[in-house]
C-alpha cells in the first residue's frame, strides 16, 4: 500500500473520516518506536533487537481454500514454496529467562515474488493474539503476525503453531509448524504446513527481512500498520553512528597493530573482550602521545571522565598496574568517595581499570589508543562487573554507558588538543 495523506485505511478497510486522529497517533507512536531503536543501536549496531538467531531453511505447503477463503490470493491457492527463515529471541535475554520469540520467513512462491512474513510469540485467543508474550521455548509458544494484512475480504492475521519438534535443540532436526489464518476476531483456519531445518554454518543468517516492502501476493499493508513500523525498520537497518564500534570492526581495526596478548588464532584479546562490552570510538586530531599524557595524569580525570566530580589523591605509581586513583562521584554535596585501580596497562596504548562507585557497584573500563600519525583512534569499552549496576539488563545499561562515554571522549579530545597533561 502506498502512503496517502488524504485517506487512511482502517482494519475494517474503510477510509478514515476527515479529522480522524488515528494517523497522527500512529505516526507519533511509530516515531517513538524508532527513537527507541536508535538508542538500542548504540549497544547493538547491527541488530538492535533480535540480536542473535538461528538460520533455518525448508518449505511451506499451502493447502489452498476449502470452504471459507481468506481473501489473500497467496493463501487461497495451493502450492509449495521454498523458505529461508530466522528464529531469534527479541530482547536477547539469557536462555533461562522468558523472551519474546520471533520467526522471520522469506518465502519464494513459484511466481518468484519474494515474500517476508514476520511472526512473534503472542497469545492465540482474543485478545492475546494482539499481545506479545514472552516464552521460554517454542514448545509452549504460538506465533502470529500481530498486525493484519489487507486482503480482498478485509483484514487477515496469520498464525503458526508447532506440531513437531526435534528431540534436542532446534538445530538438531526438523521443526514442523501448522499455518493458520483468521479474521481479527474470528476463528483460526488451518491452511498449510511449514517444515524447517537448521542451515549449515554459519549458524545465523545475514538476511534482513522487510514485510512492508515484500508482501504476499494479493496482500497489502494498512497505512496505520505502516506508520507504526516503517520508521523502526529504517532505524534498525541504517548504518550505525560513527562513534559506535561494531565488534567485527573493532577486531579488524586492531589487527594491523595488535597489542600484547594475542590468542593463538590471531584475534586480539582486547578486541575479543570489547565484543561483550559497551564500546564507543572516536578519531582524535591529536597524536597518541598527547592523548596518553592526559590519561597518565590522574589529577586530570575529573576534567574528562563524566561522573567524576573531584580527585582526592593519586598514587605516585599511577598509571602502573595495581596503582589507585582516589576520586568522588556525584554532584556536591551528594558525593561518594571511592577509588579506581589499574588492572593492566600498556603505556601509550592501553589502560584497563576497575572503577568503583559504591553503592552503585564496580565497572571494568578499557581505554585503547591506536596511533595514526598526527591522529589517534581512541576507544572506550565498559561494562558493570559487580553491584546493582550489574542487575540492570544489558540491553538497557549498554546505551546509557555509551552515551556517557561519547561525552567522555569529546572532553578527552579537547584536553589533548589543548596540551593538558604532564
Amino acid at each position: 500500500m502506498t502512503h496517502s495523506a488524504a485517506k487512511d485505511q482502517t482494519p475494517g478497510g474503510h477510509g478514515a473520516a476527515p479529522g480522524d486522529a488515528t494517523p497522527a497517533v500512529t505516526e507519533a507512536a511509530g516515531r517513538a518506536f524508532a527513537a527507541m531503536f536508535r538508542v538500542l543501536k548504540l549497544a547493538r549496531p547491527d541488530r538492535p533487537i533480535h540480536p542473535q538467531g538461528i538460520g533455518l531453511a525448508g518449505h511451506l505447503t499451502r493447502a489452498g481454500s476449502s470452504g471459507a477463503t481468506s481473501g489473500l490470493e497467496w493463501l487461497d491457492t495451493p502450492g509449495i514454496d521454498s523458505v529461508r527463515a530466522r528464529f531469534s529471541r527479541s530482547v536477547g535475554l539469557p536462555q533461562q529467562l522468558p523472551d519474546v520469540l520471533g520467526l522471520a520467513l522469506r518465502v519464494t512462491p513459484s511466481s518468484g515474488v519474494i515474500t517476508d512474513v514476520l511472526f512473534a510469540s503472542t497469545g492465540w485467543l482474543l485478545p492475546g493474539r494482539f499481545l506479545l508474550q514472552p516464552k521460554l521455548d517454542v514448545a509452549s509458544a504460538t506465533f502470529t503476525t500481530l498486525m493484519p494484512y489487507r486482503g480482498g475480504k478485509g483484514p487477515v492475521l496469520l498464525g503458526l503453531r508447532t506440531s513437531e519438534l526435534p528431540a534436542g535443540p532446534l538445530t538438531s532436526g526438523e521443526w514442523v509448524l501448522v499455518l493458520y489464518w483468521a479474521k481479527p476476531t474470528g476463528p483460526w483456519r488451518e491452511c498449510g504446513e511449514l517444515r524447517l531445518r537448521a542451515e549449515p554454518e554459519p549458524a545465523d543468517t545475514p538476511l534482513r527481512f522487510n514485510p512492508l516492502e515484500n508482501q504476499p501476493p494479493g496482500a497489502q499493508t494498512y497505512a496505520w500498520t505502516r506508520r507504526l513500523r516503517e520508521h523502526s525498520y529504517r532505524a534498525a537497518q541504517r548504518p550505525a553512528p560513527p562513534a559506535v564500534v561494531h565488534s567485527a570492526a573493532a577486531s579488524s581495526a586492531t589487527a594491523s597493530s595488535p597489542p600484547a596478548g594475542h590468542t593463538p588464532g590471531g584475534t586480539s584479546l582486547a578486541a575479543t573482550e570489547r565484543n561483550t562490552m559497551s564500546t564507543v570510538s572516536q578519531l582524535f586530531n591529536s597524536p597518541a602521545a598527547d592523548v596518553w599524557r592526559v590519561i597518565a595524569d590522574g589529577w586530570l580525570y575529573s576534567g574528562w571522565v563524566v561522573g567524576t566530580s573531584r580527585i582526592r589523591a593519586v598514587d605516585d605509581r599511577w598509571p602502573e598496574a595495581g596503582s589507585r586513583l582516589h576520586h568522588s562521584v556525584g554532584g556536591w554535596p551528594l558525593v561518594i568517595d571511592d577509588s579506581s585501580q589499574v588492572t593492566a596497562v600498556e603505556p601509550g596504548r592501553r589502560l584497563e581499570v576497575v572503577a568503583r562507585g559504591w553503592p552503585m557497584g564496580e565497572a571494568k573500563v578499557v581505554i585503547t589508543l591506536e596511533d595514526r600519525g598526527g591522529q589517534c583512534q581512541v576507544t572506550i569499552s565498559e561494562d558493570a562487573v559487580r553491584g546493582p549496576g550489574k542487575l540492570m539488563p544489558k540491553f538497557l545499561r549498554d546505551p546509557l554507558i555509551a552515551v556517557r562515554n561519547r561525552e567522555t571522549l569529546r572532553r578527552l579530545e579537547l584536553m589533548a588538543a589543548g596540551g593538558a597533561g604532564k
